[in-house]
């Protein structure tokens, strides 16, 4: 097994910073937008982001949830090793806002399926986007693109993006595994 790095924490620094000011430019002052990490690796992404978007760009207040998609996933029957869900925290209204989903890498786009249904039994957003980190574009099961993203990766199926978040693995980075 090798594994070469795609990102190191300086440009997963800039990158971060990108999508931060791509968000501005869209959303202004996030009085109609909601962010929404998806659980569980999407959560590192959307809380560094609405750091930076508050200290570093003055947003004054930016409404930031997690959602766990576990039981929405249409292959969650399909394992042989017991579920571990995550805890869902939205604690606002999603109704008419728009929501910008976040997810550290988009991969087959079943997750994002998968968050389009649950977030359905918050109510019915006015608009819906994603924002990744990576996006791995020739592995998609379904037709499903970000409207933001990091870095466009080119991997086939046998090898793997794996994100490190400092807050969890102790760097940030990211690297793609051969298996």
């Amino acid at each position: 097994m090798s594994q070469k790095v795609l990102l190191t924490s300086k440009e997963v620094n800039i990158i971060l910073h990108r999508l931060a000011c791509q968000l501005i430019e869209k959303h202004l002052d996030f009085s109609d937008t909601i962010l929404i990490g998806i659980q569980p690796r999407g959560t590192f992404l959307a809380e560094r982001l609405k750091d930076m978007l508050v200290n570093d760009y003055a947003i004054p207040k930016i409404a930031l949830g997690y959602l766990d998609i576990t039981f929405f996933r249409d292959d969650f029957r399909r394992t042989n090793k017991p579920l571990e869900a995550n805890k869902t925290q939205i604690d606002f209204i999603v109704e008419n806002k728009k929501v910008v989903f976040i997810d550290d890498v988009l991969y087959t786009g079943r997750s994002i399926r998968s968050a389009l249904t649950a977030i359905q039994s918050f109510g019915r957003p006015s608009e819906i986007e994603l924002l990744v980190l990576i996006d791995r574009r020739f592995s998609r099961h379904l037709p499903i693109q970000p409207d933001f993203r990091g870095r466009q990766v080119d991997a086939f199926n046998d090898e793997k993006v794996q994100v490190c978040w400092k807050e969890q693995d102790g760097e940030d980075a990211v690297y793609l595994i051969n298996k």
